[in-house]
């Protein structure tokens, strides 16, 4: 039933995110960037907890979970170094993600041939 729960969640956020993309004139990048800042915010207002727990990894795989991810970091790290905690939080909080990505990206660049033509 868990991995139900995540498909159908998942599979939900992907859904409205295409439905944003053809009905509007937002960018990407731009839809990118509000699925993070929704993911801060509902984790700001304590919504994101109860959602992650009921979805499991239908939402915390998405860039919603990015978001709730940057913010418990923020929220850790101001809380034991104070101010410089709002700069140096999100970092340490998600730094294992983006080495991740940045790795698998590079080894898919050395394994797959570009579909750009020049």
């Amino acid at each position: 039933m868990d991995y139900l729960k995540a498909f159908l969640v998942g599979g939900l956020i992907c859904a409205l995110v295409q439905i944003l993309m053809e009905k509007t004139k937002m960018m990407p990048g731009r839809i990118m960037v509000l699925l993070v800042c929704s993911g801060a915010v509902l984790g700001a207002a304590g919504l994101y907890g109860p959602f992650q727990e009921f979805a499991g990894a239908g939402a915390s795989v998405p860039l919603l979970g990015f978001g709730n991810t940057l913010w418990k970091g923020v929220k850790e790290a101001v809380d034991t170094e104070g101010f410089l905690g709002i700069f140096k939080g999100g970092f340490t909080a998600s730094a294992v993600g983006i080495c991740a990505a940045l790795v698998f990206g590079y080894l898919a660049s050395l394994i797959f041939q570009p579909k750009m033509k020049k």
